[in-house]
């Protein structure tokens, strides 16, 4: 054991849901290592084609989203089972969804992560792991151990981690699988897409060359072997009557709509996050979304509880508000799933969602979820709380002595605020850690949420580092130092400047 390789963290997988935990934990100042088993950034195929709102807005809480802007193309492109849903009317600054390959996600994710100095060990992965009363060791697939506090396994839905610890993955078997690929071929097509009783199926040009992306839905009849160019030419010829002459693939893949979640995502010091805490279909694409945002709440709880800012309980939140984040992501892509089959029926199903989603009300509240900006954690706040407690805090436009700053100009380095909106010196009494920041500001405009509408604008908010608001008030008002000790650590049995006790 003393020849152990000492980290804070250890990250299992190094995807966009590794990298982004890396670097929330970065930021901290949390010592961080990522295992992944691939030798480079490059993903092989396609995989995920954009995000969605709220990861943007993330991405841009960090000060990173323009890296990603640049480099794919705003579209009004989040939908229902491909029924469209226009985000444009929403209250933020990214009311779209970039298209963007995984590949460009992954290699921007990457870049960042090397500039905040986390390392990689390339070309091994977690083979086993033991479980201490201090920590957890490691152990790689090259022979080597590492020790740490935290493993976090964001290695995927066959999550070697996962299992490991023995958490369970309950869920639905496959009703369907699809054929994905990437060839050459001699007909160019169409872009084109049918639905057929198996689903979706799609054929469309990469780029100005030879090269075709393909999409294909087939019954789920319990395929075992790796699927070949004669399964892609026999799909496409069933559905377009030719396979266009396709040959030279680059990658041929096979995925299926099998929704599981994991019953923890939390076993001692053991945690999990993205598709090793959640699988679905891809239909809505907001898998990776979801793995980056799991990252971004827990990273912050992660880095308190390794710094002993935070007791260890604190854990306990992350569960119990992304499990139900991505139960509902679950349910509403098992839907999706079913409204891309084509028959009488759900021909009749599909063009009743089709009329009810042209609805402003429902669009707003499908596109809310599909984006991710309707999400609201569950604080323990009672009813007649501010309905921002538990949401994502509005980018707001502020005045601060400094000058103009943008609310997410405020969290770029992952660090609590404490915003107080009801003059300069309202809150200078109030306790807080030395890691809260406290902002006085003004800001001259209505408060308006995503689905929500426009609300009472707070005289206070406390707001998380991942961007949402933890406590609202009055300076003088009840629950800010019960929610300081909640969330970040502050020791109400310190004496209080002014109160002698």
């Amino acid at each position: 054991m003393d020849t152990a390789e000492n980290h804070q963290v250890v990250i299992a997988g190094g995807g966009p849901t590794g990298m982004m935990l890396a670097a929330e934990l970065a930021l901290a100042g949390v010592d961080t290592v990522i295992v992944e088993l691939r030798a480079t950034h490059k993903v092989e195929g396609s995989r995920a084609g954009g995000l969605h709102s709220r990861t943007l807005e993330v991405l841009d809480m960090r000060g990173v989203v323009e890296r990603f802007l640049e480099a794919g193309q705003t579209l009004q492109i989040t939908g229902f089972a491909g029924i469209p849903l226009d985000v444009s009317d929403f209250p933020t600054r990214h009311p779209y969804s970039l298209a963007l390959g995984q590949g460009e996600i992954e290699r921007i994710l990457g870049e960042w992560v090397e500039e905040l100095g986390v390392p990689t060990l390339r070309e091994r992965k977690v083979t086993a792991f033991t479980q201490e009363s201090g920590g957890v060791v490691v152990r790689l697939s090259d022979g080597a151990e590492l020790r740490a506090d935290y493993l976090v396994g964001c290695d995927g839905g066959r999550s070697l981690v996962r299992k490991s610890a023995g958490i369970g993955f309950p869920g639905w078997d496959p009703s369907v699988s699809s054929l994905i690929a990437e060839a050459e071929v001699d007909e160019q097509p169409q872009r084109s897409i049918r639905y057929t009783e198996e689903g979706t199926q799609a054929i469309g040009p990469i780029g100005g060359g030879p090269r075709v992306r393909v999409v294909l839905t087939e019954k789920f009849v319990g395929q075992a072997d790796e699927p070949t160019l004669d399964d892609v030419r026999g799909a496409l010829a069933s559905i377009w009557g030719t396979d266009f002459g396709i040959h030279s693939p680059t990658w041929i893949s096979r995925f299926t709509d099998m929704t599981r979640q994991a019953e923890a995502y939390r076993k001692g010091r053991v945690l999990l996050a993205g598709d090793a805490a959640h699988v679905h279909y891809p239909v809505g694409g907001q898998g990776l979304g979801l793995g980056v945002q799991d990252a971004v709440n827990l990273g912050w709880k992660l880095a308190q509880v390794v710094t002993r800012t935070s007791p260890e309980s604190l854990l306990d939140t992350y569960h119990a508000e992304r499990h139900a984040v991505a139960a509902r992501v679950l349910q509403a892509t098992m839907a999706q799933t079913a409204l891309t089959r084509r028959d009488a029926r759900m021909d009749a199903l599909r063009g009743t969602m089709t009329e009810l989603l042209a609805m402003d009300e429902p669009r707003r509240s499908y596109a809310g979820l599909q984006s991710g900006l309707d999400i609201r954690y569950d604080l323990g706040a009672s009813d007649e709380g501010h309905p921002l407690v538990g949401r994502r805090m509005p980018d707001l436009a502020l005045v601060t002595a400094d000058g103009p700053c943008r609310m997410f100009e405020l969290l770029r380095e992952g660090r609590p605020v404490l915003l107080n909106l009801a003059g300069r010196g309202a809150l200078d009494g109030a306790p807080r850690p030395d890691g809260v920041q406290l902002v006085d500001a003004a800001y001259h405009g209505a408060w308006h949420l995503p689905v929500v509408g426009e609300v009472q604008a707070p005289d206070a908010v406390l707001v998380r580092p991942d961007g949402y608001a933890a406590w609202t008030g009055e300076p003088n008002g009840s629950g800010l130092t019960e929610a300081l000790a909640r969330w970040f650590g502050l020791d109400v049995s310190a004496p209080r400047p002014g109160t002698g006790r």
